[in-house]
């Protein structure tokens, strides 16, 4: 039987995420590290307010911080998947799972990353669902400023773009339910290139290893191994689409039977199911899992 990882990114967090995982050894050196990496505790922004966890600045550190104890939990059990994939944020997740990059250079990344989106402010997301593809794509085609930022499924996406571009799109286009994102930007988007160029400069002093196993990434969902290849992709991934959708048709192509979400609620597996009806699909969010 051949497992896929996924991890969920911005939007799975849930105050009280992880508070289990200090029960472990894992858990334990892996919040010490992240406090002296951040100079701020995950523990305590995830046991505290829920606005403040759902900040772009604090969120995505914690979701990266949890998922990622989480994969060393599980190869402690000699678990191990045949390929991985990402939501957004939780590539980073993936990529660590992967061994591309070690626990500290990947948060080191996502801090900065979460930082830069905190500040890009001036856009707007919504998600729309059950909705006319078509009419969707034909009204994106000609607004140049707003693009589809998250293909999720056939049934679900978000767009993205300048205030005004959005509202336009969401009056034009008839949609079961039309909700705007609590985000401060636009964020896979072209509005986020100043973003992307300063993340650019900092990503060109890591050095990223082949990937241990295959990764299918959010820009582009073909499966690779390439440490280089993986780098452009994350480049290419705060102004490029997450193209989820494409994701879960090509597990099912690479033969998938198995899919296991690592990391906090069932935004993912709930996507797959409807998907990949066929697919074995698995939580794992905490110890009780394990």
């Amino acid at each position: 039987m051949k497992t896929a990882w996924v991890f969920p990114g911005q939007g799975s967090q849930t105050v009280g995420m992880g508070v289990d995982l200090q029960e472990s050894s894992i858990g334990k050196t892996k919040f010490e590290q992240a406090q002296q990496t951040l100079g701020w505790s995950v523990m305590e922004k995830c046991q505290g307010d829920e606005a403040e966890l759902s900040r772009t600045l604090y969120t995505q550190p914690c979701l990266y911080v949890i998922e990622s104890i989480l994969v060393d939990l599980l190869r402690e059990q000699g678990q191990s998947p045949d390929l991985v994939a990402g939501h957004s944020l939780g590539e980073y997740s993936a990529l660590y799972a992967a061994q591309v990059f070690d626990f500290t250079t990947g948060l080191a990344l996502v801090q900065r990353r979460a930082q830069l989106m905190d500040t890009a402010a001036g856009g707007k997301m919504a998600a729309l669902m059950k909705f006319d593809r078509e009419e969707l794509e034909e009204a994106i085609a000609v607004n140049p400023d707003v693009v589809l930022a998250n293909d999720n499924s056939e049934q679900q996406v978000v767009i993205s773009g300048t205030p005004d571009a959005v509202d336009t799109i969401m009056s034009q286009v008839k949609a079961k339910r039309a909700v705007p994102l609590k985000v401060s930007g636009a964020f896979h988007s072209p509005l986020m290139v100043t973003a992307a160029q300063q993340f650019e400069s900092l990503l060109a002093g890591y050095e990223f290893a082949d990937a241990q196993i295959p990764v299918l990434s959010n820009v582009d969902p073909t499966p690779t191994q390439s440490g280089t290849v993986l780098k452009d992709r994350l480049i290419k991934q705060m102004t490029g689409s997450v193209r989820w959708r494409e994701i879960m048709l090509q597990l099912s192509k690479e033969g998938i039977s198995q899919g296991v979400e690592v990391g906090p609620g069932k935004v993912l597996t709930g996507l797959i199911k409807r998907t990949c009806p066929d697919m074995k699909l698995a939580n794992v969010s905490g110890m009780g899992d394990l």
